[in-house]
């Protein structure tokens, strides 16, 4: 190394100097720690989301009547088409990537410089180069003391790609996408948001409806938000969580509703401090195995995607409070769903389900069952043993009977066996024992008595009957409200029992009715035999 004279330096020599620095402070901010690893993190997501829609594009086949060189031409085609998407996520990400490698490369030299000017001279101007370039470093990097400086102080941590979206609370800083902001996020600022998210402890993190429409999958590095409790991350296009997901191990709030989702990873059954999980409006046909370990799951949504069946671990959802699986294609329920003892509300609208199972009746905790258009033709005995049930709707179903059982969840305070049509023609004789009932529809069914114990129905309030034949009460009667209709059939049972025969003959009758049916049972006795 050559070694500088210690004489004053000569014009040239400053001009040197003075070149080298205007050259350093003409450069661009440095990308910032968290910037390099969320550009790292995209090419890898990218690298990985290519991968996978080249080899799912290999396994198409043509259809019958397609040429198989004009189906290659095809499957080329959208093969280009995910390369050239491919190299526009990269864009960003690999511009940040090349200027940190440059700015490796510029500190080298202007460590030399440096060294080559500051320890082998006095003059106040190289000095003043010297101290300037060490400054310039300084204020260039992001250091954890500043980060955890401004997570104290409140302030954001990311002043170009989060865009107002940092916000700090009263224990760790939260961030709220898009809070100052309408731009939508591409992948680099997303897996930049993610970087910042994790570094600072930040508790929430909200991206609803703030990510790209092509923007299909999630950054890997989303696994490193340790420290988040709520995750919303809705109405997006998302079509696959990435297996890191499994890393939120303080996640108790997970929202994905409206997205596009397909599958859920494995990993999300590692997520065992969940607590509320949104998965409505996507395009899942199944659940993971692993599924069944997310044991301390409180309500759960899964309304709108496309199952056909509910696995049997299901039933391992102890802690289960709130399940809604509205408009699917379910045919059955698994007979495990009695072991969700927990179980407050179980919603089943819009499906294809035949028939509960008997195993329903061990919800014992359960307020409210809707399961409104679907091809139920009857309901299990065990629904008597639903002594907390306060709401039940089988309306627009094939039931053809109710069983007397039923009478015996006494809490039921509204009832909606309307619009089975043709099917459904009596009610439970019993129907008097629901005191609490105060709304009951029978609308569009075939009924045409109300049972005598309608009479008892003290605290019925609301009562429709809309397009049922019905002959006793007559429509007068219902008209008036449904408190009439009770006190018709109160005074019509207490008049008929005024008209009835004299003591004498009431017990001959009696007996005979007795005999009657002891014949018949010994009549069904002897041809078994």
């Amino acid at each position: 190394m050559a070694v500088m004279s210690k004489q004053d330096p000569s014009p040239a020599l400053v001009e040197t100097v003075q070149e080298i620095m205007r050259l350093y402070r003409s450069l661009p901010p440095r990308p910032s720690i968290e910037e390099v690893e969320a550009a790292k993190c995209v090419l890898q997501t990218v690298e990985n989301e290519e991968k996978l829609k080249l080899e799912e594009i290999s396994k198409e086949q043509a259809a019958e009547d397609v040429p198989e060189e004009l189906f290659s031409v095809l499957q080329q085609v959208r093969k280009t088409m995910v390369l050239f998407q491919s190299h526009e996520q990269k864009k960003e990400a690999l511009y940040l990537v090349e200027a940190d490698k440059m700015f490796e490369t510029f500190d080298g030299l202007i460590q030399r410089a440096s060294l080559l000017v500051s320890g082998d001279t006095q003059d106040e101007k190289v000095i003043t180069f010297g101290e300037q370039v060490r400054k310039f470093e300084r204020e260039s990097l992001i250091s954890d003391d500043s980060l955890v400086k401004r997570k104290e102080d409140g302030g954001e941590l990311n002043k170009d790609d989060a865009k107002g979206i940092g916000r700090s609370s009263s224990t760790k800083a939260s961030f709220f996408s898009g809070e100052d902001s309408s731009e939508k996020l591409n992948l680099m600022k997303t897996a930049a948001l993610i970087e910042n998210t994790a570094r600072s402890g930040a508790i929430v993190l909200d991206l609803r409806g703030k990510l790209m429409d092509q923007m299909e999958w999630l950054p890997l590095s989303i696994g490193k938000l340790k420290d988040v409790s709520e995750l919303d991350l809705s109405e997006n296009r998302i079509m696959a969580l990435p297996p890191s997901i499994g890393g939120l191990q303080a996640l108790t709030k997970l929202d994905v509703h409206s997205n596009q989702l397909i599958n859920l990873p494995d990993s999300v059954g590692e997520l065992v401090n969940l607590i509320e999980l949104d998965l409505h409006a996507n395009w899942l046909k199944s659940l993971p195995a692993s599924f069944g370990n997310l044991t301390n799951l409180v309500n759960l949504d899964l309304s709108s995607n496309g199952f056909t069946h509910l696995p049997e671990t299901i039933g391992n959802l102890a802690s289960l409070k709130r399940l809604n699986v509205e408009t699917n294609d379910l045919e059955e329920l698994p007979y495990t769903i009695g072991n969700c003892s927990s179980l407050l509300e179980l919603r089943l609208d819009f499906n294809q389900i035949k028939a509960l199972p008997e195993a329903i009746g061990k919800l014992e905790c359960l307020e409210i069952l809707t399961a409104h258009y679907n091809r139920l033709k009857g309901l299990p005995t065990t629904m008597g043993n639903l002594s907390n049930l306060k709401e039940l709707d089988v309306s627009f179903n094939e039931i053809e009977s109710i069983p007397e059982n039923l009478c015996f969840a006494v809490s039921i305070k509204k009832l909606n066996v309307g619009k089975n049509f043709a099917d459904l023609r009596a009610l439970p004789r019993s129907i008097g024992n629901l005191e609490m009932l105060e709304e009951l529809d029978i609308s569009d069914d075939q009924i045409r008595n109300l049972p005598d114990s309608f009479g008892l129905l003290s605290k019925l309030r609301v009562f429709r009957a809309d397009e049922t034949p019905l002959e006793v009460p007559p429509r007068e009667v219902i008209k008036l409200g449904a408190q009439a209709v009770v006190q018709f059939m109160a005074d019509l049972v207490a008049k008929r029992d005024t008209k009835s025969p004299p003591a004498k003959k009431k017990k001959k009758g009696f007996w005979f009715r007795i005999c009657s049916i002891f014949w018949h049972f010994r009549t069904a006795n002897a041809r078994t035999m």
